[in-house]
């Protein structure tokens, strides 16, 4: 009876998955803002306990957040904007003293005679017919993936909305959820239920405080060793800081091409320096007590995660991936001790061994 059971659990995961498969379009902006009203549901219990309406408290929460957001991009907007400009408009001179400075210096120390043929410009022209082929089915792909990009479009609008519905019945929800978990096994979903909101609380506000102070150190650090677009690198360094070592690798290419176009040992110094102080940190102070070692996430499984949660969902599916993971880490480890108890030889054996 128990092996059919467990069948029957196995063929409904498969078809649940398969059918999330299919509808990962249409599934993404209600996972979104299921995340997004989980994010925001303690907030607003919060305000409810101050005896204010559960409607009125979301959007309290709505209104709180927009704030937030509306005073990062009136405070620190202008101040990326103008650095990303400045960026892009000295990138020219930047692949100019590349090819003309560093590129001759790197023949010369790897013994490579100079030709015709070397550089950036004779690359571009001779590979200039492949690159127009590349941009014509680029082009092609774009204009056959219109509806794609209308269902993106349609996405950012649903998101909202859908945060709202959900975040406003979301004690309903979860009661109603609640409701259809047989006797027997209630203990042990609540059990998960409870161990998995505190990993994925701890994990979310944890990862959120490591890229603002990445985004800090990376910012005070090459403002420090006098780098041109200092906040923009260190800004957009901490932000993608959430997948293992794209921050530092992002980051450090950055502020070097930007270095390059004045080369000044001191600028080179400082900047891995703070990249390499940054990492020190980060996996020292930052990860280990903001996140905390609890979630046992190996960097591999990290990045795995993120790239399928690219290939299934997109962009969100990226956002989405590292707490579907946290997630799947509390089941996992449910399974695998859960497993030894029925079979308590497998671990005299290791004891023995």
């Amino acid at each position: 009876m128990t092996t059919d059971l467990r069948l029957n659990w196995l063929i409904a995961v498969a078809i649940l998955g398969w059918l999330v498969y299919l509808l990962a379009p249409v599934l993404t902006p209600f996972v979104a803002a299921a995340l997004l009203a989980y994010i925001g549901d303690p907030l607003a219990d919060r305000l409810q306990g101050f005896k204010m309406p559960r409607t009125l408290a979301v959007v309290a929460v709505f209104v709180l957040t927009f704030l937030v957001l509306a005073l990062l991009v009136l405070l620190v907007g202008p101040l990326i904007r103008s650095q990303v400009s400045a960026f892009l408009e000295a990138l020219p001179d930047i692949v100019i003293r590349v090819e003309q400075v560093w590129l001759p210096r790197l023949m010369d120390i790897l013994e490579i005679e100079a030709g015709e043929d070397v550089g950036i410009g004779p690359f571009l022209s001779r590979y200039s017919d492949m690159a127009g082929t590349w941009g014509t089915k680029v082009l092609v792909g774009v204009s056959k993936s219109g509806g794609a990009l209308a269902a993106a479009v349609l996405s950012l609008f649903l998101i909202p909305i859908l945060t709202f519905y959900l975040l406003r019945d979301w004690d309903s929800i979860m009661s109603h959820i609640g409701a259809l978990i047989p006797s027997r096994q209630r203990a042990v979903v609540v059990q998960l239920a409870t161990e998995t909101d505190e990993v994925l609380g701890a994990f979310l506000r944890g990862q959120l405080m490591v890229m603002f102070a990445l985004a800090v150190i990376y910012s005070t650090g090459l403002a420090i060793s006098g780098v041109q677009f200092a906040v923009a690198i260190g800004v957009v360094s901490g932000l993608v800081s959430f997948v293992p070592y794209l921050g530092f690798v992002f980051g450090i290419m950055l502020a070097l091409l930007t270095v390059a176009l004045e080369p000044k040992l001191w600028q080179l110094v400082g900047v891995f320096a703070t990249f390499s102080i940054a990492q020190l940190i980060e996996g020292s102070v930052l990860t280990p007590k903001l996140v905390g070692d609890r979630i046992g996430l190996h960097p591999v499984i990290v990045i795995f995660a993120v790239a399928a949660g690219g290939q299934l969902f997109g962009f969100f599916g990226i956002l989405l991936a590292l707490p579907a993971a946290a997630v799947l880490s509390v089941l996992v480890r449910f399974a695998y001790h859960s497993y030894l108890k029925e079979h308590p030889e497998i671990v005299v054996d290791q004891i023995d061994g």
